[in-house]
């Protein structure tokens, strides 16, 4: 008798143990979600995250077992000598319960979902068990040692799922050899009920939305800059962002709060915080705005604006211009220049009608390429090939399938 979320009545799966490093609802996070509920389809899984968090009550109602455990997350913090030792500390911590989770719920093994775990694939390997490793992480221009450090849990694992190509080729920049035993699985992004076509008529304030995290990466500054330089020239327009920062960037966003009102945008501007529901939002809006500073693995939030059926600019650079990549209501720009983003503002609200029909189209081939369904299989594929004696051949099976996909999508392979 199957339940929600892929739990049996006789729960007769093999049992596989499912490792994320937080507990929100951002985009990993709702990657995580739809993984762990796939898996579920064939294992018995159970999800172990370092604390409690909206996450949790979302794997919990679609039936999934949840555990919090102690875990060391590699961060750049970890290149100085206290952030060395602070790391070591929790990996010491951690150990115990880590080992007694991957004795008892991963007899098919365990899924690490991000690069930044490398003591779980090194816990497995101790343990007997076999892994696999979903990068979600591209940081091409973090330092080489970092980068050679995170290289260190997908190295240790017997599977390695990337997130795109772009994630793929940062990787194997410094870790050539995972190339053989690696694929390519395009993010789910679940998109709104019902296609919502932006307003017929731009009367009043054209509307302009950021949504994604308040941090320096993420570039709210670059969509506060880009407003203030729209009203500069004498264009009516309004910027919502949705987002809050992370637990000790709190100077950030009392920095943008400062730069809004040095720029006189106090009544232009809206701080809405975190919101776990965002289609409101993007239904409200005209022009959503991605102007991410550093690389990104993959673009979420453009492919939700994209599904929400609305005008995009996304920086010029990493997943993002691969998640924009053939869509007509999409633009790329430099996020070092302000002036390009009013540029392309300006260009949709000139040629409005164009660019309003071109996202509802747009839409529609979002949903075929990132349906859950389809990333759903793919993942159930690459992890059950995972040490069948098969796996290379698997491998690249799959990731043709993905590759012939976005061919017949419009996207260049």
């Amino acid at each position: 008798m199957r339940r929600r979320g892929g739990r049996t009545a006789d729960d007769a799966r093999p049992g596989l143990l499912v490792v994320h490093p937080g507990a929100e609802l951002y985009g990993a996070d709702r990657v995580l979600l739809e993984s762990a509920t796939a898996l579920a389809d064939r294992y018995r899984v159970t999800v172990a995250v370092p604390g409690p968090g909206p996450l949790v009550r979302e794997l919990q109602s679609r039936g999934l077992r949840v555990v919090r455990c102690p875990m060391p997350v590699l961060r750049n913090s970890a290149l100085r000598p206290r952030g060395a030792v602070q790391l070591l500390g929790q990996a010491v911590v951690g150990f115990p319960p880590a080992l007694g989770l991957l004795r008892r719920h991963a007899d098919a093994g365990v899924y690490v979902n991000t690069l930044t775990l490398p003591s779980w694939t090194l816990l497995a390997r101790l343990a007997g068990r076999r892994s696999i490793c979903h990068v979600h992480e591209a940081e091409q221009s973090a330092p080489r040692l970092l980068r050679r450090g995170m290289a260190l849990c997908p190295a240790l694992s017997d599977r390695v799922i990337a997130n795109s190509r772009f994630t793929l080729e940062v990787l194997t920049e410094v870790a050539p050899r995972l190339r053989r035993r690696s694929v390519v699985v395009p993010n789910p992004v679940r998109g709104p009920e019902g296609v919502v076509p932006g307003r017929e008529l731009l009367t009043g304030p054209l509307r302009l939305l950021y949504v994604g995290r308040l941090s320096p990466r993420k570039g709210p500054q670059v969509a506060v800059a880009a407003l203030r330089e729209l009203t500069d020239r004498g264009v009516d327009a309004q910027l919502t962002l949705v987002g809050s920062v992370f637990p000790g960037y709190e100077w950030f966003e009392a920095e943008l709060r400062a730069a809004v009102a040095d720029a006189g945008l106090e009544q232009r501007v809206r701080f809405l915080g975190f919101h776990a529901e965002v289609w409101p939002h993007f239904a409200d809006a005209d022009v959503v705005l991605v102007p991410s500073t550093g690389d990104e693995s993959f673009g979420n939030t453009a492919v939700e604006a994209l599904l929400a059926a609305r005008p995009l600019v996304v920086s010029a650079h990493s997943g993002l211009e691969e998640a924009a990549a053939g869509y007509a209501s999409a633009q790329a720009v430099d996020p070092a220049r302000p002036a390009d983003w009013a540029d392309a503002v300006e260009r949709v609200a000139r040629d409005w009608h164009r660019f309003r029909g071109a996202a509802v189209a747009d839409a529609a081939r979002a949903r075929r390429l990132h349906a859950v369904e389809r990333f759903s299989a793919e993942l159930v594929e690459a992890v059950a090939s995972t040490g069948t004696g098969s796996g290379v051949q698997s491998i690249r099976v799959a990731d043709a399938r993905t590759a012939e996909r976005m061919a017949a999508d419009g996207t260049a392979a």
